[in-house]
């Protein structure tokens, strides 16, 4: 059985060489071992062939009966590291808090205690005015605060 951290020590000496990140490595029961890369400007399958290629060598049998399977994270799945936060600034995304309220905006910016800003529209008493207005606030969630945060595909 292969360890986990010789795997990652492996896959971060392949990501060296360009400005790939390991999102997450997953050992499954069923003998699995799902790799997840991500890339600010996308993933190539190519790249991803490239990597199970290295491993193949580096490890060979000490993957064993593993099945490998190498792949960039998925575009609406939620974020697992900080750096898939950094490379949505500006980008819409979902927040979904603790008590499953579900906060929409653009995020603005991601600080290096692990909490990131989302600006959002909120109606709210503006004084002159009868009605509520739509205006823009800037709320803060801690990263390990909440139960995710995604990309928001928007096909307009």
């Amino acid at each position: 059985m292969i360890d986990k951290n010789i795997i990652q020590t492996t896959v971060e000496e392949w990501l060296e060489k360009g400005d790939y990140y390991l999102v997450d490595i997953e050992m499954t029961a069923d003998d699995r071992i799902v790799i997840e890369i991500d890339h600010a400007d996308g993933v190539w399958i190519e790249d991803c062939a490239d990597l199970s290629r290295f491993l193949q060598e580096k490890l060979g049998e000490e993957l064993g009966d593993y099945e490998l399977e190498v792949g960039s994270a998925g575009i609406g799945q939620p974020f697992k590291v900080v750096q898939q936060y950094r490379n949505h600034i500006g980008k819409e995304v979902e927040v979904l808090q603790q008590d499953g309220q579900k906060v929409l905006g653009i995020l603005k910016s991601v600080g290096d205690d692990d909490t990131f800003v989302v600006t959002t529209k909120e109606k709210q008493h503006v004084e002159g005015k009868k009605r509520p207005v739509l205006v823009e606030v800037d709320k803060t969630f801690a990263i390990n605060g909440i139960k995710s945060c995604k990309y928001v595909l928007n096909f307009k």
